[in-house]
């Protein structure tokens, strides 16, 4: 695994246990960085974190299990985080799954929650580590989807979400300069989360993993013919948030196996 340079540092990453956020903390702390991580499921957390702690050093690793919707819960995260490792150097936002929806079949209820979700995620957490960042001279890296500028039409709901968002984090890149850098990374399609459920349900269980994503690639036309995996993502938010990406902020990293379509 390569590694960056985090000696030193501390990472914050939401819904950290399992997918590209689990496979970024295992990266960070795989850096030398020490990192403090929530999500909602408390057994899942509990058990991951118990690994990571084997793994890497009982005094590198912090786990609180909450929801960042409730702004209570993220500020007394930060509070601990403050109090255990002295700072934050680094947050990873890392929004949650998308939401399949036309139009015609999203309701006022799944719009409310799905824009409180994409927004609300990113705004709690940032506000909370803000006064760390600042001090640090630190980074926060977003993670969203290639959904912001290409938008589907099975995923309004989202796509228009995940445009705000990107905005969002344009302003805050402008707004908190030169103290804290602002970047994001942009996902296509990675084989983690919702693909893996869909690949369990698929209806010929005689099909591989691999003929099964490798036909989906090729169906939704990815010129590098197959899913991202987790840890190629990880790489793009610890490049970002590295001291390698001092002068780049405002900016969003693709990593979409060239399926992106604008220019």
């Amino acid at each position: 695994m390569n590694t960056y340079d985090y000696k030193g540092c501390v990472a914050v990453v939401t819904g950290g246990s399992s997918g590209i956020g689990l496979e970024t903390v295992k990266l960070l702390l795989a850096s030398g960085a020490k990192v403090a991580f929530c999500a909602r499921n408390e057994n899942r957390l509990s058990d991951v974190s118990a690994v990571l702690k084997r793994d890497f050093g009982e005094d590198n690793v912090y786990t609180q299990a909450f929801s960042v919707l409730e702004p209570e819960a993220v500020n007394v995260f930060a509070a601990e985080v403050q109090a255990r490792f002295g700072g934050c150097d680094l947050l990873v936002n890392n929004a949650g799954q998308g939401r399949l929806s036309t139009f015609a079949d999203t309701s006022d209820e799944d719009w409310r929650a799905e824009y409180e979700l994409k927004i609300f995620s990113q705004v709690y957490p940032t506000r909370a580590f803000m006064p760390m960042l600042k001090e640090a001279k630190g980074a926060i890296v977003a993670v969203n989807s290639l959904l912001a500028y290409q938008p589907e039409p099975h995923m309004v709901c989202t796509s228009s979400a995940r445009a705000g968002v990107q905005n969002l984090l344009k302003s805050l890149s402008v707004e908190l300069a030169p103290d804290v850098r602002v970047n994001s990374i942009l996902l296509g399609l990675v084989g983690s989360g919702q693909w893996t459920r869909r690949f369990a349900e698929r209806e010929d269980k005689s099909v591989s993993r691999e003929e099964w994503y490798g036909a989906l690639a090729k169906r939704k036309g990815i010129p590098l013919g197959r899913l991202g995996d987790p840890q190629e993502a990880a790489h793009a938010i610890a490049f970002l948030g590295s001291r390698a990406a001092s002068y780049i902020t405002g900016a969003q990293l693709e990593v979409s196996g060239g399926l992106s379509r604008y220019i």
